[in-house]
């Protein structure tokens, strides 16, 4: 512990029921700007960078990914390299982190060269690496091994998605892994409950799992192995990214095959929405974008709209209603709903597109750029300095999601005034006020998401409306502040429930 400088704020605005400050430690996959594929890094930074400004004591664990080392290359080992026994197999780890000492939360590498420092953090060329069941096993082995040289006791152990879920398992449910003196209550997040970490039961020995949890309450599901499910069974409290995703969870038609699971957790399972960075994430304080603007004047977003135009040779008309995305090109995100709308795809509009995904996606949208160069961008190649442009320069954003357990990207989009289009589930249905922020429709159809498109048409060519809509969307307030309050009472829950237990 020496080589730690501990943050213990006397006014802690989380304490333990005997009072004692209580130091959160989030064990995550992805961290922004270290590795993301998606949303989770961006939102596990949010909420962790929001609680430290708080006053709240707080560190993240992760692995040392190749990506890492890029962001991050001046890396200080912490202590000596410790010992993890996993299976039958004894694999050597050590703690890193940033030589420069940054204002935030304290954010610790786990380096296993052999597990982490690959091309990809879940695998390459769209398939998942063989091993991800022993590299995720190990991290979460790992982190309950390492607690204690990050954190004082008493601690909150916060694990995101099924890459962190065996985290309590080990914790509670294996009897000869060694726990901290004083063990953690434990939070699980569900960012996105259609990954869930499924395997073949046959891994159990391996990842040091006796048989006796492999059963329908914990592990095991349809015959398989769910990391997912597993820790939820040990979780203190389980929360999910939005209100109406912990509803949808608990039923057959969102819970993915876990309703039953989400049904039983009772009042364990609660939902808050993200936030996000609205200094990062602002039109008028933005230098990543063209000219700047705010909702009292608008002229910048008609200059971001025409270099938006520009770069990606478009022609330059201002009233063209123009239809931006961005994300991952994957069947989540409606991409089936939108090549198949041929109506509007042949409306006289412009559609922008950003990011990478599943190759038939991306070749079906490389194509219709191909065929309509004048209405259709596309741009595999994410950055984040593009999808800023991207918000401000766009009219409307597409959103029409199978699922969506909370969305980010419409909120940046509403604060851009760029009127979200959007499926009304999960945090979009939370987000965005039909026909005043946005555009929402309910089935999965593409008539239904043609129709909303159409709505939103008819109302762009209304200008004064049209503005009076996105004057009120930017003035929404999606600061991670707003998410304060909730996620303070889930912790409580949770060391209540773990002091009771």
């Amino acid at each position: 512990m020496s080589e730690l400088v501990l943050r213990r704020p006397s006014d802690s605005p989380l304490v333990s029921p005997s009072g004692r400050p209580v130091s959160v430690v989030h064990l995550t996959a992805e961290y922004h700007p270290y590795a993301r594929t998606g949303g989770l890094g961006e939102a596990v930074r949010g909420l962790a960078e929001f609680q430290d400004a708080a006053g709240v004591d707080v560190s993240v664990i992760m692995p040392l990914y190749r990506t890492v080392r890029d962001a991050a290359p001046d890396l200080h080992p912490i202590g000596q390299p410790f010992v993890v026994q996993l299976g039958d197999k004894a694999e050597e780890m050590r703690l890193f982190r940033p030589a420069e000492r940054e204002a935030g939360p304290r954010v610790f590498f786990i380096e296993h060269r052999a597990y982490f420092n690959r091309p990809g953090l879940y695998g390459e060329m769209g398939t998942d690496y063989p091993d991800n069941a022993r590299r995720f096993a190990l991290l979460a082995r790992a982190a309950v091994a390492a607690l204690p040289k990050v954190a004082r006791a008493p601690a909150l152990l916060h694990a995101h998605d099924w890459h962190t879920a065996l985290a309590p398992v080990y914790l509670r449910g294996v009897p000869d892994v060694e726990t901290p003196a004083e063990p953690p209550a434990v939070v699980l997040s569900v960012h996105n409950p259609g990954y869930q970490g499924h395997f073949d039961p046959a891994v159990l020995p391996d990842l040091g799992l006796p048989w006796s949890l492999y059963d329908f309450t914990r592990l095991e599901w349809y015959g398989q192995l769910n990391f997912l499910k597993g820790g939820m069974s040990f979780a203190d409290e389980v929360v999910t990214v939005s209100p109406t995703q912990a509803v949808e969870l608990r039923t057959p038609g969102g819970g993915f095959g876990l309703h039953h699971a989400f049904t039983a957790l009772g009042n364990r399972l609660s939902g808050v929405l993200n936030g996000i960075d609205q200094s990062v994430w602002s039109p008028d304080l933005d230098d990543q974008i063209t000219a700047q603007y705010d909702a009292r004047n608008l002229a910048g977003k008609v200059r971001c709209k025409a270099a938006l135009q520009r770069s990606f040779g478009l022609p330059l008309r201002r009233r063209v209603p123009l239809f931006g995305m961005t994300g991952r090109m994957v069947t989540q995100k409606g991409l089936d709903l939108i090549l198949d709308a041929v109506n509007l795809l042949d409306t006289d509009a412009q559609f922008v597109f950003l990011g990478s995904g599943e190759p038939h996606y991306e070749d079906r949208l490389v194509a219709l750029a191909s065929a309509h160069p004048d209405r259709v961008g596309v741009q595999l190649d994410f950055t984040d300095r593009l999808e800023h442009r991207l918000m401000a320069g766009a009219d409307m954003f597409l959103m029409p999601s199978l699922y969506e357990p909370c969305g980010l990207t419409q909120m940046r989009s509403q604060r851009y005034g760029a009127l979200p289009i959007a499926r009304r589930v999960g945090g979009l249905a939370d987000t965005i006020t039909d026909e005043k922020t946005g555009f929402l429709f309910d089935p999965y159809t593409t008539e239904a998401f043609e129709a909303a498109a159409f709505r939103a048409l008819a109302r762009f060519a209304d200008s004064r409306r049209w503005t009076a809509m996105q004057r009120r969307a930017m003035a929404s307030d999606f600061s991670w502040e707003r998410s304060a309050t909730g996620y303070l009472a889930i912790y409580r829950r949770a060391l209540a429930r773990h002091a009771g237990a």
